[in-house]
């Protein structure tokens, strides 16, 4: 301290071992960069850490020691007490260091279910959005200039798309947080859904889509992808308000109809924007259809957290049905721009 030079000596405790002199001198930088991180400290300020003088045994263990021209009482040795008490003071920082600083931090940053959500979603967010300014900041000037002409029927078709594939995911992730509240929340003859009867709807669901799948591909390319589309919207909502019946038959109706609609989700709407991009001839090469894709799957993402929040929003309001009920709104509005924008 005081511009007196501080040496500290980290010793290792090993049973009866030798340790080589190049990894002597990583574990010393590594103390070295150790009490720079505890102190918040430029790891400079500790001067120069000297090799470990001796090995511990495994019957006896040397204490580090640091050693001091001269300290405050006079003598040339200073206790780790006296370091452990001045180094807070004279580099007035909180005692415990950066790992106290963390500490406070991670404690406020889970101080409830809720505070760890919303302050990793806005991190999240945050890093998602810097990572997205680096990438089109550091993106080349060809690909810009091909951005700019980017044909106004394809920004069209991406409208017609995007706006309408959002629409129905947001409408099957609201479904999703709810599912299990809402059928043990049931009671069938005076007794409430067990987890067994749960886990049976739940699979039903599956086992349609199984079922039904290869029938729905074959349907779509006889009848046409937008009618598919359209019939997911109507199939899903009647799966959506089968969850407002008291009655088990009605239940495992709804999750039969539920999984033929999931079976149309993933292949209706993806088929029909291939062949509109292919009809159109204005992307040979699928440049713009990989452009398409991305923003819809990364559109995603962002639309199903907030689908998780409006279906808390609306079971608080209405109970566990009313995701489901919200589900159906969303699922008329896709299908009605699907209906007046989708030609086919």
């Amino acid at each position: 301290f005081k511009g007196q030079r501080i040496e500290v000596f980290p010793l290792i405790s090993t049973p009866s071992a030798k340790i080589p002199g190049q990894l002597s001198g990583k574990m010393t930088r590594l103390a070295k960069l150790l009490l720079s991180f505890m102190t918040f400290v430029p790891a400079a300020a500790f001067g120069s850490l000297a090799r470990a003088t001796a090995i511990g045994t495994s019957s006896t263990t040397r204490q580090p020691s640091w050693n001091l021209s001269q300290n405050h009482r006079g003598n040339n040795r200073l206790s780790r007490s006296d370091l452990h008490l001045a180094l807070p003071n004279i580099l007035n920082v909180p005692r415990g260091g950066g790992l106290s600083l963390i500490a406070d931090f991670t404690k406020s940053w889970n101080a409830s279910p809720t505070t760890f959500f919303n302050s990793s979603l806005m991190t999240l967010a945050v890093l998602t959005a810097a990572f997205k300014v680096y990438q089109r900041a550091s993106a080349s000037g060809e690909k810009a200039s091909s951005a700019s002409t980017k044909p106004e029927s394809v920004k069209e078709l991406q409208f017609k798309f995007l706006s309408v594939f959002w629409l129905l995911r947001c409408a099957d992730w609201l479904q999703g947080p709810y599912f299990y509240e809402v059928y043990a929340s049931k009671v069938f003859n005076g007794v409430p859904a067990s987890l067994a009867l749960v886990s049976k709807l739940f699979l039903t669901g599956f086992a349609s889509t199984a079922l039904f799948g290869p029938s729905v591909g074959r349907a779509l390319d006889a009848y046409g992808r937008k009618k598919g589309t359209l019939a997911f919207s109507l199939i899903y909502a009647i799966g959506a308000f089968s969850t407002k019946s008291p009655l088990l038959q009605v239940l495992f109706l709804g999750r039969i109809m539920s999984g033929i609609g999931t079976s149309l989700l993933f292949s209706a709407p993806e088929s029909w924007l291939v062949g509109e991009a292919q009809e159109s001839g204005d992307d040979p090469d699928g440049t713009w259809l990989g452009e398409t894709f991305g923003l819809a799957y990364a559109g995603d993402s962002i639309v199903a957290i907030l689908a998780g929040q409006f279906a808390g929003f609306a079971a608080a309001s209405r109970g566990p049905t009313g995701p489901f009920e919200l589900s159906t709104g969303f699922l008329a509005l896709g299908g009605l721009l699907a209906a007046f924008l989708w030609k086919e």
